[in-house]
Order: C-alpha cells, then sequence, then structure tokens
C-alpha cells in the first residue's frame, strides 16, 4: 500500500502498509507506565444493579469503564492549554495530522544531580535539517520504559534553551520517551514547556508535546513521516498513538 505525498517542493514515497507504532497503550495493570503520584490507571466492567457487564458474567456484552489521566499513564499528546489559565482544547487546536519527522538519540548530559537534554545535543542532531516533529529517544533505551514508575525518581528533562532552540527552528510537534519536558520538581516554573509554546510572546497553538512515547532500537535515527492520531477528548491533553512511516528513497 503505497502513497506519494507531495511536501513542499518534494515527493516522499511511504508504505501504509508498514506502520512504526512508537506509543505507550494503557493497561489495567499496576505495571502500567507512570508518574505524577497517582495510582495506575482502572479498565473494569461497570456494575448495574449489583451485576457486573461482562461476557464472561453473562452479560451479552463487555462494558468496560477506564479511569485514567492522560498526562500520568501513557502516551499523550498536548497543547499549550496545558499551562495557560484558559483551557484550550487539543482536539481543536491540532488540525493536521502528517508531519516530516526527525528521529534522534540523545545520550544525557549530567548536570548537578539531573540528567539532562541540551541545546548543544539536539543542534548537533538536527543540524541544517528542517522539520515539522522532532523524536526524542534517550539512553538507555530499554523496554522497562514501557511499565516504569516515574514518581519520585527526577527523570531527564530538556534545558530551556533546548525548548527554546526548537521553537526558533519551527520545531511544531516535540515527542519524547520520558514522563515531561520539564524537571519532575521545579518549584512550577515549567521551563520547557514555557519556551517550547512562546508563552512571553504569541503563542503557539499549532504546536504540540507528546511525551511517554516509547521509539523501538529497531527504528533507525533518521527522516520519518509521522502521522499523530490523537483520541477526540475536549481537554488539555490526550491519549495520543503517534505512528511512523520509513520514506521510500
Amino acid at each position: 500500500m503505497l502513497a506519494t505525498i507531495q511536501y513542499n517542493t518534494k515527493k516522499i514515497k511511504i508504505d501504509l502498509s508498514q506502520p512504526l507504532d512508537i506509543s505507550i497503550p494503557i493497561t489495567g495493570k499496576s505495571t502500567n507506565v507512570n508518574a505524577w503520584y497517582l495510582e495506575p490507571p482502572k479498565i473494569a466492567p461497570e456494575v448495574i444493579d449489583g451485576e457486573n457487564v461482562s461476557v464472561a458474567n453473562g452479560a451479552v456484552v463487555n462494558f468496560n469503564t477506564i479511569t485514567f489521566n492522560p498526562h500520568s499513564h501513557g502516551t499523550h499528546t498536548e497543547t499549550v492549554g496545558h499551562i495557560t489559565e484558559k483551557v484550550y482544547s487539543i482536539n481543536k487546536q491540532l488540525k493536521q495530522f502528517f508531519f516530516l519527522a526527525e528521529v534522534v538519540t540523545v545520550a544525557p548530559e549530567k548536570l548537578g544531580d539531573d540528567y539532562v537534554i541540551s541545546k548543544k545535543q539536539l543542534q548537533f542532531a538536527l543540524g541544517n535539517k528542517k522539520r515539522d516533529a522532532i523524536i526524542i529517544r534517550t539512553l538507555p533505551n530499554t523496554k522497562e520504559k514501557k511499565s516504569r514508575q516515574y514518581s519520585n525518581t527526577n527523570p531527564t528533562y530538556l534545558l530551556e534553551d533546548a525548548a527554546t532552540y526548537l521553537k526558533t527552528k519551527e520545531v511544531k510537534h516535540l515527542l519524547i520517551d520520558l514522563p515531561s519536558v520539564d524537571k519532575e520538581q521545579d518549584g512550577g516554573a515549567l521551563l520547557a514547556h514555557n519556551a517550547f509554546w512562546n508563552t512571553k510572546g504569541k503563542l503557539r497553538f499549532d504546536a504540540t508535546i507528546t511525551e511517554f512515547i516509547y521509539v523501538s532500537n529497531k527504528i533507525e535515527d533518521g527522516s520519518y513521516m509521522l502521522n499523530l492520531q490523537i483520541a477526540p477528548f475536549e481537554n488539555d491533553a490526550t491519549p495520543s498513538k503517534p505512528i511512523l512511516y520509513k520514506i521510500i528513497e
């Protein structure tokens, strides 16, 4: 299933039958990836008139209720409404879904007691390339990322100048395999979020941040077409399913 996409002055060919899923699903298990001090998500049959509504319990359908937080429990995409007084809906702000993206692998640098991603690292990774989206895979990259409990672990984060660099380079969509682009405990500064969305200037309503992705080691660094799929929640953030497609040379 080949498709040719006219992208500016270039024609890009991809194979739609070969998707590369970089999302982490939400499960009802205690091993579900987690952050921000919440309990695991819950997926369980609804109880009506004292009975669990499930086929296994004699009902004609399965009728599960799901309780989760998109920021804590899996791959999610957020808009500037995540950090503004007015809650802008991701469902209204994200209006296009295919983007030219670059996958880059970064070994976080030590800074005091923290590990960080710096502007210099992203400059080296992107060079002169102009991309709609950047997908950051951090090292070490193990499958444990799909079930890690991040609360109170001070995970790696982006320095403010790294986020400012991406904004200046007009990267619209930032995807990363961490619970946040900012430090876990930063006194509410949210320096990277604010820099990327340009909250001190004209807000970047069409820019998004996607956190909690997982990029398999089988996926090489380089250019891809990204299909950023979201669930239609009227909220600052929503569960999402970013899909990559190799560019056929």
